[in-house]
């Protein structure tokens, strides 16, 4: 069964979009079963710094029940991300730090 997109509301597609940016994240960053074998770091933080911006951008339109777990998803995909790194990131120029401000674990 398939849905109209003029049907779906602007949380649901945000909130969809945001699960789809930190499912492929988390494969990239090695998270996944198969661990290395999908791991790349590069592609990792392009998905990142777009979580970031997109669940800034719309913490406010969606409401802090839609908009705290994809916080807390998003904080820590940053962690695994500065865990994974062979060279850490200096704080505040992490994937996404532009954004939420430097992770700290």
């Amino acid at each position: 069964m398939t849905r109209d997109i003029a049907d779906v509301p602007a949380v649901e597609v945000i909130t969809t979009v945001a699960v789809h940016l930190m499912s492929s994240a988390a494969v990239k960053c090695g998270l996944a079963e198969e661990g290395d074998a999908h791991k790349d770091l590069d592609e990792a933080r392009k998905l990142i710094h777009a979580l970031a911006g997109l669940v800034t951008a719309s913490a406010t339109e969606i409401g802090s029940y839609h908009a705290a777990p994809l916080r807390d998803g998003l904080k820590s995909l940053q962690l695994a991300f500065r865990e994974a790194s062979v060279v850490p990131d200096e704080p505040g120029q992490g994937p996404g730090e532009k954004f939420t401000g430097p992770v700290i674990g």
